[in-house]
């Protein structure tokens, strides 16, 4: 009979882990002047990216201050764990517990404490590379930009069985983060319309990107 392994014991492993691995990763960011100009004149902003690209963002915090969406699955406590351990704020909730607690959270955070949101906007069960409504939900609430951010990697193992086929980058190899321009959203009411248009919009901002 195996004995499952504690999540704190899990968590602070992969956080050991992390930071050992992203010290071996070459690291080239494009745009990354537009964020902190942002950052500097305290304008709300929310970063957005495909799930499978997460890996290598957060060791290029920096003195960013960040609040993430992370799910309520068991995999997500062991994320948010980790994400927190790196300095991170987390906003538990997904689409089917606690989602709109977890936006409106994160949209509370980033008018009181000038956070910036991250969210992963297909996760955290797909369809792969098919926003969602969250990342439009947040901006919307908190006045904020939108910046879509991708990450291309020279060498990865991609978990192709996952829904999202995650990525990871093999260590030495190079890693580019690639911010896109800034935007806001259209002025409207946050109806089932708008949401639609304003993500699909989004949705075609991170496929130019790469």
């Amino acid at each position: 009979m195996k004995i499952p392994l504690p999540i704190p014991f899990i968590s602070s492993t992969l956080f050991h882990l992390y930071k050992i691995w992203c010290k071996t990763l070459r690291y080239e960011e494009v745009g990354r002047e537009k964020l902190d100009e942002l950052w500097d004149t305290k304008t709300p902003m929310v970063t957005c990216l495909w799930h499978d690209e997460l890996f290598p963002l957060m060791h290029a915090r920096r003195q960013l201050e960040i609040i993430a969406v992370v799910s309520q699955s068991s995999d997500g406590e062991i994320l948010a764990q980790v994400l927190e351990k790196l300095g991170l704020l987390t906003s538990r909730g997904s689409s089917s517990r606690g989602g709109v607690k977890a936006l409106l959270r994160v949209a509370r955070t980033m008018k009181t404490s000038g956070h910036i949101g991250c969210i992963t906007i297909d996760g955290p069960r797909g369809p792969r590379h098919v926003a969602k409504e969250g990342a439009v939900f947040i901006a919307h609430r908190s006045n904020a930009k939108i910046v879509p951010v991708r990450i291309a990697m020279s060498k990865t193992y991609i978990f192709k069985k996952a829904w999202d086929q995650f990525q990871v980058p093999l260590p030495f190899s190079k890693v580019k983060i690639i911010f896109g321009e800034p935007y806001d959203l259209e002025a409207g009411s946050l109806n089932d319309e708008y949401l639609e248009k304003e993500r699909k919009r989004l949705e075609g901002k991170l496929e130019a990107l790469l």
